[in-house]
């Protein structure tokens, strides 16, 4: 079962928006077993939107959903593509002008003209009420395929397809089991983990496809499979994963299926009823925001500083002057002094520290850019790398980040054995 996405808008062409409204379908129509043929993105143009459709009609795709263009304004011109393509007229649905005037009445705006044309659709559509706006959404039936029109506002898409779509797509055809399980790993580049698991990797069952996704600082392992039997399917995948493991057990943090690697730390020291806090330099508060956009973060972190200036590293971090004098403010003593300063302060069980040269110069000191310290201090000591994560400025950040929480989580876990020896 295939589909094809087309998102309509100037304002997704020019960068002005960033079309999330695709990901998500595309997310959504996987879980069901649906597989994406194409995603399109075309101009709020009526002739470009029709031969999309056009396109879309005589490609192998089951399914076509367009989102954007159904608003009550002048550029909104999808459902008269659709109608004109189809060689159809417009229709009043009294259900969606019934749904649009209670909406208006309960929050006391007045109901026009132009709202009331929010109620017109193809003639040989179906209406799909939106409880969350005023534009409906369409379904045509066109022989052996199904074209479904949502609004670009993300939540009303989202609304529509999840309480609409979906169980009308459940109901309309057999669709296939989709499996996909990414295993998350970090510190080691996409060739090096290609060439380890190359002989796994070369007797993979046919109906299993590997893809390597590599971004900074870490890499995933998405494993991909298609059945009507899923039992069958989930066995074979999961034995393959099992003679995978193995292989790169050093370098394995999870499953993207479970969350990122900052969800894994979050989810240890929640269990564990430990704390965290955090000193950055040169990653300037990156890693502060990737553990504050966990929910629950305020059950383990307690706070940041960011301390980009020597100044601050010595003032607030009471990082001696001497030892910056001694070894650089980016060096492995300095970030380690970073950790311990900031730990000892908020009274916590872990600190991290980063310090280091993101670039593009290398400022006041004579380390080369990308050059990066990173310190982790726990309840049984202080540890620190030193690492080169290259150019440009994002990557040398991101990388620096990941890597940040790729060292904590080992220490947590040291820490976890180290419960567990009898003495």
């Amino acid at each position: 079962m295939n589909a094809e996405i087309i998102t309509i808008g100037d304002e997704i062409l020019i960068g002005q928006i960033v079309d999330t409204n695709s990901q998500w379908i595309a997310q959504e129509l996987n879980k069901v077993g649906v597989s994406i043929h194409q995603v399109t993105s075309i101009q709020d143009d009526k002739k470009l939107i029709e031969k999309a459709i056009g396109d879309a009609i005589d490609s192998p795709v089951q399914i076509i959903i367009l989102t954007g263009g159904l608003g009550p304004t002048k550029d909104d011109i999808t459902k008269e593509a659709i109608c004109s393509y189809f060689s159809g007229k417009m229709r009043l649905d009294e259900e969606v002008l019934a749904s649009n005037k209670a909406l208006f009445e309960k929050n006391n705006y007045e109901f026009t003209e132009v709202n009331r044309n929010q109620a017109l659709i193809p003639s040989n559509a179906i209406a799909l009420v939106n409880e969350l706006g005023t534009a409906p959404g369409i379904w045509i039936s066109n022989c052996h395929q199904v074209i479904v029109a949502l609004p670009g506002v993300p939540v009303e898409m989202k609304g529509l397809m999840t309480q609409k779509v979906i169980p009308r797509l459940k109901d309309s055809y057999m669709l296939p089991h989709i499996i996909h399980r990414t295993l998350m790993t970090y510190g080691v580049g996409e060739s090096i983990v290609a060439e380890r698991i190359s002989e796994w990797e070369e007797q993979l069952p046919s109906v299993i496809k590997l893809a390597y996704l590599p971004a900074f600082g870490k890499l995933r392992l998405r494993l991909s499979a298609k059945s009507n039997d899923k039992e069958t399917l989930e066995k074979l995948v999961n034995h393959q994963i099992d003679k995978l493991l193995p292989l790169i057990s050093d370098i394995f943090v999870g499953f993207e299926e479970e969350g990122s690697i900052e969800a894994a730390v979050a989810k240890l020291l929640t269990q564990n009823k430990q704390t965290l806090v955090t000193a950055e330099s040169c990653t300037g508060g990156q890693i502060a925001q990737m553990i504050t956009a966990q929910a629950g973060a305020s059950s383990y972190y307690l706070g940041s500083v960011i301390a980009y200036t020597a100044e601050i590293k010595i003032n607030e971090l009471g990082v001696s002057k001497d030892l910056i004098e001694q070894h650089s403010v980016v060096s492995r003593h300095v970030a380690e002094a970073m950790a311990s300063g900031l730990k000892e302060k908020f009274k916590s069980d872990f600190a991290i520290a980063t310090t280091g040269n993101a670039g593009p110069t290398k400022d006041k000191t004579d380390k080369s850019v990308g050059c990066v310290c990173i310190a982790i201090a726990t309840p049984l000591g202080v540890y620190s790398e030193e690492f080169n994560f290259g150019q440009p400025r994002e990557k040398v950040i991101m990388k620096a980040a990941t890597k940040a929480f790729e060292m904590l989580q080992k220490e947590i876990l040291k820490k976890d054995e180290n419960l567990f020896v009898v003495s």
